[in-house]
């Protein structure tokens, strides 16, 4: 990131870091950082195969909409593959290739119809800004709904937590949080200073400048499971 960051500097002047910085780093403020409440052991099929060998990976969907931030998307793949997650990236638009806010093009494994056949997943994980077009996904919200009606986990970052979760109900009885801008849409914003919130089986990230942390969290979780069911050596 600093690399990138330096980059655009040299090329365009630092009033264009000031710019697109903001998004990209959310910088710690009074101390606020992951919080997990109600902690509860994630119940999955599988586990991550981390130094050990497990049943199966643990199969997470991630599915994409048009205007998806693209760190938030690429991030959460990778660390969830490099902890040999099976990650099933789902396209909720007419094909395969899904454009992302700044343009980027991103190839989905296969389209969100087909992704469910698949399920149960024991993970399900949303984005933004494709969060509207998420949201108003009934395949993906009927997909949510199961999964926490069984006490799977499901989460997500940025404002896929208001604009997907919190409008289908998927937050009642839970703390989240989002990006500023869409805290006053949760009707719990108490813990919306928070970077990364975990409350049970559901578990939320502010922005892209936040994304790495809620990855890196989300991969935490299901290691507990794997050090609770195997010997890693």
């Amino acid at each position: 990131m600093e690399f990138v960051l330096a980059l655009v500097e040299q090329l365009y002047g630092k009033e264009k870091v000031e710019q697109i910085a903001k998004p990209m780093l959310v910088r710690y403020e009074g101390g606020y950082s992951m919080n997990e409440l109600n902690s509860v052991q994630w119940h999955c099929s599988g586990t991550p195969k981390v130094r050990c060998i497990a049943k199966r990976a643990v199969l997470v969907l991630l599915p994409l909409g048009n205007g998806i931030e693209e760190m938030e998307a690429i991030i959460i793949v990778d660390a969830l593959r490099r902890a040999n997650a099976d990650v099933v990236v789902a396209s909720a638009e007419d094909g395969v290739v899904v454009t992302a806010r700044h343009g980027t093009r991103i190839v989905a494994d296969v389209m969100l119809d087909e992704a469910a056949d698949r399920a149960p997943f024991d993970l399900i994980i949303g984005g933004m800004p494709g969060a509207k077009t998420l949201g108003g996904c009934e395949q993906l919200v009927a997909l949510l709904k199961k999964q926490a009606e069984a006490n799977r986990p499901y989460g997500a970052i940025g404002a896929a937590t208001a604009h997907v979760l919190e409008p289908h109900g998927l937050l009642k009885g839970k703390k989240a949080t989002t990006c500023a801008s869409m805290a006053g849409l949760l009707a719990d914003d108490s813990e919306c200073e928070n970077r990364v919130v975990v409350d049970g089986n559901v578990i939320t990230s502010r922005s892209p400048g936040t994304a790495m942390e809620y990855a890196v969290a989300v991969v935490e979780e299901a290691r507990r499971l794997a050090e609770g069911l195997l010997f890693l050596g």
